[in-house]
């Protein structure tokens, strides 16, 4: 894939959004998305807020979701789809292209205003841009700085005109740092939705009701799935020896087969490897083994059972290690404030590990219903709000203020 998609000359001729007593003009915003699940919240705007004004026009960075919405885009969101201090800096050369690109477009086209979402290492420093020119920029999902680097409040500040938060603790942050900002309620809520009954999944994929089903999320990275599959492939051929299970392996939209291929360290025909159908997967699942990050939300507000993993390379893991200070890496028991799902990080994710504590929660009923009754306190917490309509709104407000 080339790095950048021709930009294409916009024809602006009609793109006009009328305030009521304002002078008419044009309606050009700025999006950006550098990661799978930015990318989905990113479509979910483009249509709510194209639904209110719909001759608004969006262009940057997204995938596959976001051009469907609407976006015309200026390179994809896979050039951003890096983790770890040792990653970025190996793909340094690519992403200071694509910054300077998209600097480029932004000065030519003068957006009204900019939606970043995620990717807080490269969105930052995009966003500081766009304030210096004038441009009014609305941040969707804020950076961990409850877990690291607090100091980036500072950076926020600057590079930010309002905050749209995903989770209800990091208002108290943002109030403290003196940073505008809105709890709107997690898109995942409103996100996930069944197409198939039970009966209808195990059909289409020829799976046998008698069996235990486990459901697989190794991440959405190529280098997840290197640090992650050899690991899992493993725990498989242990659980395969004791107990009559299904596995099932959901394959991110961000990812090809190929690179699937490329990390299984052998075959196993037993995998089933499903491009589509995620939640379906997830839901009927007995067990989701999955690695930390929005996979884990998923599962919990899914009401199923969980086992949550990572890895990084041990130099990211080791300078990342002395900054981090959250006891809980799965953002689950973040929001539970306790250690409710199993969490096995960097040197503690093995095979055997993996395997003892599957068997423990697949024949453990009462762990099994413990972990169910915390996920629905966990919705509880997050309450439950029409994130996309909300965020959509605060646009359009950001629209209406810089006017």
């Amino acid at each position: 894939m080339a790095l950048f998609l021709r930009a294409r000359s916009p024809k602006d001729a009609g793109n006009r959004l009328f305030w009521p007593g304002k002078k008419a003009r044009m309606t050009k915003i700025f999006i950006s998305a550098g990661e799978t699940s930015g990318e989905k919240y990113g479509a979910a705007l483009i249509r709510e807020f194209k639904r209110l004004n719909s001759q608004a026009k969006f262009f940057g960075l997204g995938g596959e979701k976001m051009l469907a919405a609407g976006l015309e885009p200026l390179a994809s969101l896979r050039e951003l789809n890096l983790i770890g201090v040792f990653e970025i800096i190996s793909h340094f050369p690519r992403i200071l292209k694509l910054y300077s690109w998209l600097k480029k477009e932004i000065t030519r086209r003068q957006p009204q205003a900019a939606v970043l979402i995620d990717s807080p290492d490269f969105h930052l420093r995009l966003g500081r841009f766009l304030r210096r020119k004038g441009v009014p920029v609305l941040y969707y999902v804020s950076p961990t700085v409850w877990a690291w680097r607090k100091n980036r409040l500072k950076t926020i500040k600057k590079s930010v005109t309002k905050m749209l938060l995903i989770f209800p603790f990091e208002q108290k942050i943002y109030e403290e740092a003196k940073i505008p900002a809105a709890y709107i309620g997690h898109p995942l809520q409103e996100e996930i939705k069944l197409s198939l009954s039970r009966e209808e999944f195990l059909r289409k994929y020829n799976l046998d009701h008698r069996k235990k089903i486990i459901a697989l999320l190794p991440g959405s990275r190529p280098s997840e799935l290197k640090n992650h599959l050899p690991q899992l492939t493993e725990t498989l051929h242990l659980l395969r020896s004791s107990l009559p299970v299904e596995f099932l392996l959901c394959q991110s939209e961000n990812l090809t087969s190929s690179e699937i291929d490329r990390y299984l360290p052998y075959p196993f025909p037993e995998l089933k490897i499903l491009k589509e159908d995620k939640y379906e997967a997830m839901a009927y699942s007995d067990l989701i083994l999955a690695s930390c990050g929005i996979s884990n939300l998923e599962a919990a507000l899914l009401e199923k059972p969980l086992i949550a993993f990572y890895r990084i390379s041990p130099f990211t893991y080791y300078l990342g290690k002395k900054f981090v200070y959250v006891k809980n890496y799965s953002i689950v028991n973040i929001l539970l404030e306790q250690r409710v799902i199993p969490e096995l990080i960097q040197h503690n994710f093995t095979a055997e590990n993996l395997f003892l504590l599957s068997q423990e929660i697949l024949e453990n009923q009462e762990r099994r219903e413990q972990m169910i009754r915390s996920f629905q306190k966990m919705k509880e917490i997050l309450g439950n709000y029409p994130t996309s309509s909300l965020a959509a709104q605060e646009l359009t407000n950001l629209l209406k203020n810089s006017s």
